[in-house]
């Protein structure tokens, strides 16, 4: 039986938000990089999209839903032609660009998870693509700007913690049969609240013990 957290209408609401704050962080990548329009609209894409996509691929769910509905389709392609014009300015409100990210990343964990376990998935593999859905956008935009994924970084504030912790709630809400709209809204509000956290006090995951002789060091 299908999850349903939300109304069709808020559902897609919530996502194209979702999609729009994560293909303005592509988007502004891309401009670091000094890359093309195309560069930038595919950067954008692949950094919305991205996670969505290969959800649905491992799950069966095909085409994806990036794939037939035109909104999630075209919102980074106006969050790219956005980040063309404004970027200066889009730059200047990164905080807000932030939280909205962090919003989207707790979202697309929730519904990423409780979509995995509606195409028959176990708690495990839920969580896993539910964190898939929410940090593999990211990861991707990273590999195509050559860049070491932010996600793999000890030196950049937690990323996927907050989303496991989003997917984790909702594995164990679905298994206590306890998931709806404001169990699942109050999932992602935890990821959105770690992930703020987070970056408000600079929280980074542990390196290995006594790297080089020592956790604090740095080379």
């Amino acid at each position: 039986m299908t999850t349903q957290l939300f109304s069709h209408t808020v559902q897609h609401t919530l996502d194209l938000v979702g999609i729009f704050a994560f293909a303005l962080s592509g988007g502004l990548l891309a401009v670091r990089k000094n890359l093309d329009l195309i560069g930038i609209a595919m950067l954008a894409e692949v950094t919305a999209l991205g996670g969505g996509v290969l959800r649905d691929l491992v799950i069966g769910a095909v085409p994806p839903a990036a794939f037939t509905d035109n909104g999630y389709f075209f919102t980074p392609l106006v969050a790219a032609a956005v980040v063309c014009v404004l970027h200066p300015e889009v730059e200047r409100i990164n905080r807000s660009v932030q939280t909205l990210d962090a919003l989207g990343l707790g979202l697309f964990a929730v519904t990423g998870t409780a979509k995995a376990h509606d195409y028959g998935l176990g708690a495990v593999a839920s969580v896993a693509l539910g964190v898939a859905t929410a940090v593999g956008g990211g990861v991707l935009r990273d590999v195509l700007a050559n860049e070491v994924p932010s996600l793999l970084r000890w030196d950049r504030e937690i990323y996927a913690v907050p989303a496991m912790a989003a997917s984790v709630l909702v594995a164990a809400l679905i298994a206590a049969g306890a998931l709806g709209p404001l169990t699942g809204t109050g999932a992602a509000l935890v990821g959105f609240a770690l992930r703020m956290l987070a970056l408000r006090y600079g929280w980074r995951a542990p390196r290995a013990w006594h790297r080089n002789g020592s956790r604090t060091s740095e080379e």
